[in-house]
């Protein structure tokens, strides 16, 4: 089974955070995420391993999975719990605690020593496929400040090119408290000042500030042989107050994280249910 690269030690002046994405533009970055609210990690994932995602993102999809997890949200009262969860596929849960990530989520500029897992979505989007409309994805209800910080990590597998769905970020909007829709009205248009994201390499990584609205822009039309736009993302806390979930069973969710002991050892408080308030309807997103 194909592992992470493991972290390497510091030296020299080298920040804390590991080999894998210590470079001067990652630290550059760093440095304005408090300012942007984002920061782009260009093939940070290795090939083998986002392959074996990929496996588990078709796996996911094409066997219902990722349906009935949707409507497990969408209708608890009448859709039973999934059978299984994102986490308890193998890479999936790799990839919730993927030493690199997790290494630069401890950075104070991100989320600091103390953080919680919150939720992972896993998708494959066809060639082509609709855009969706400018938001965010800060979980808080009524909206009312940005104390603590929540962080998106959206993981693309097959990378990003022109056509297949460019993201598109309004750097600076996460500082401005407004609920998740404030700006839906204006669809997917582009706006002044926004920063589109339309090519990356395989296995990248963009680390958003949740509360920094983004939009997906509609794909091209499909061409022969295009696998398709394959999105996982992941979504993690700082400690401090409670946090609330976006799935009914999201006890059912952090279960599996302990049961499978990801984090074990060095992020023992990710997937503890001391962090999240009661879960209340009508809260449940998907990223772009």
């Amino acid at each position: 089974m194909a592992q992470p690269d493991p972290p390497g030690p510091p030296t020299g002046g080298q920040r804390r955070f590991s080999r894998v994405i210590a470079s001067s533009d990652t630290a550059a970055q760093l440095s304005e995420f408090g300012e942007k609210g984002f920061l782009v990690l260009r093939g940070l994932l290795p090939a083998p391993f986002t392959e074996r995602l990929k496996r588990e993102v078709d796996h996911w999809v094409d066997s219902g999975l990722r349906q009935r997890s949707i409507d497990a949200c969408l209708h608890p009262d009448r859709c039973p719990v999934p059978e299984s969860v994102e986490l308890e596929l193998a890479a999936h849960g790799e990839l919730a605690v993927f030493p690199p990530l997790l290494e630069l989520l401890e950075e104070k500029e991100l989320l600091g020593p103390s953080f919680v897992f919150h939720h992972l979505h896993s998708d494959r989007r066809p060639a082509g496929a609709p855009g969706k409309a400018w938001h965010h994805d800060y979980e808080q209800r009524p909206q009312r400040h940005r104390r603590l910080p929540m962080v998106h990590a959206l993981h693309y597998l097959q990378g990003l090119r022109p056509g297949m769905g460019a993201l598109a970020l309004m750097p600076g909007s996460h500082h401005e408290i407004a609920e998740k829709d404030a700006r839906s009205g204006l669809g997917t248009a582009v706006l002044p000042g926004e920063v589109l994201i339309s090519e990356l390499p395989p296995g990248s990584t963009v680390l958003l500030h949740s509360a920094l609205f983004h939009a997906r822009r509609a794909g091209a039309a499909p061409a022969a042989g295009d696998p398709g736009r394959y999105m996982i993302d992941a979504s993690y806390c700082r400690t401090g107050e409670p946090w609330p979930p976006v799935k009914p069973y999201w006890r059912r969710i952090l279960a599996a994280g302990r049961g499978l002991g990801l984090g074990q050892g060095r992020w023992d408080e990710l997937f503890e249910e001391r962090h999240f308030s009661a879960y209340e309807p009508g809260g449940a997103g998907r990223a772009v």
